[in-house]
């Protein structure tokens, strides 16, 4: 074999272990956003609990009406904005604010899926919640139920995606902004399978439009 021939080869290799890490992460993206468009039903039945991960109000009405059809005795809204109260959520749901009066806990510490992870976790704790019904977009469940099961890897956790608008909406996909939002979450869930969760925590999660 000649020097050309080995550099040449040397060459080869290097540029197949730069591409093998690319070629890795579109194969996983086209997996995720398969999951993501074709997410399974939630199941039906009942649990202690409720969480809302909040993002979107899509979620919080399906929170709201979950409790109504007495999914669960008892729900958490993750995230919500500093000034907001039960009151306001509550209204802007459509729902009487005095309909689910101490049943509904409002949480304001949480800026980040790991955060509220962790504000659902005391939650839990605190509330004797064992089994969780978790309420967020579908694009955004793997990377919450991720983070929520290191949390709380003695409760049950069960998915309930929501359809989001933006993916929703007819031609949705041919849209840059689809795009960007799904490339986005699926870079912050393979950080956080790498536990790099961190690099996000700073500043709230984008909100669905």
């Amino acid at each position: 074999m000649t020097e050309g021939t080995a550099l040449t080869r040397k060459r080869r290799i290097a540029a197949l272990v730069l591409l093998l890490p690319a070629l890795a992460f579109i194969a996983g993206f086209v997996v995720f956003v398969v999951g993501v468009l074709d997410a399974a039903d939630p199941p039906s039945g009942e649990t202690d609990g409720i969480v809302v991960l909040t993002g979107g109000g899509e979620r919080v009405a399906t929170g709201f009406r979950l409790l109504g059809e007495g999914r669960a005795q008892r729900m958490l809204i993750s995230g919500a904005h500093q000034a907001s109260g039960l009151s306001e959520i509550a209204a802007a749901a459509g729902v009487d604010p005095a309909a689910v009066q101490g049943r509904v806990t409002v949480g304001h510490a949480a800026a980040s899926t790991r955060g509220n992870a962790a504000e659902t976790a005391a939650w839990a704790r605190a509330q004797e919640v064992k089994s969780i019904r978790v309420v967020t977009a579908a694009y955004h469940m793997p990377r919450a139920m991720l983070e929520l099961r290191r949390a709380m890897p003695d409760r049950t956790l069960v998915a309930h995606p929501v359809a989001t608008g933006t993916l929703r909406a007819p031609g949705s996909l041919w849209r840059p902004g689809s795009w960007a939002l799904l490339i986005g979450e699926y870079a912050r869930y393979v950080a956080a399978q790498a536990g790099l969760s961190g690099l996000f925590v700073n500043g709230r999660e984008p909100r669905e439009s």
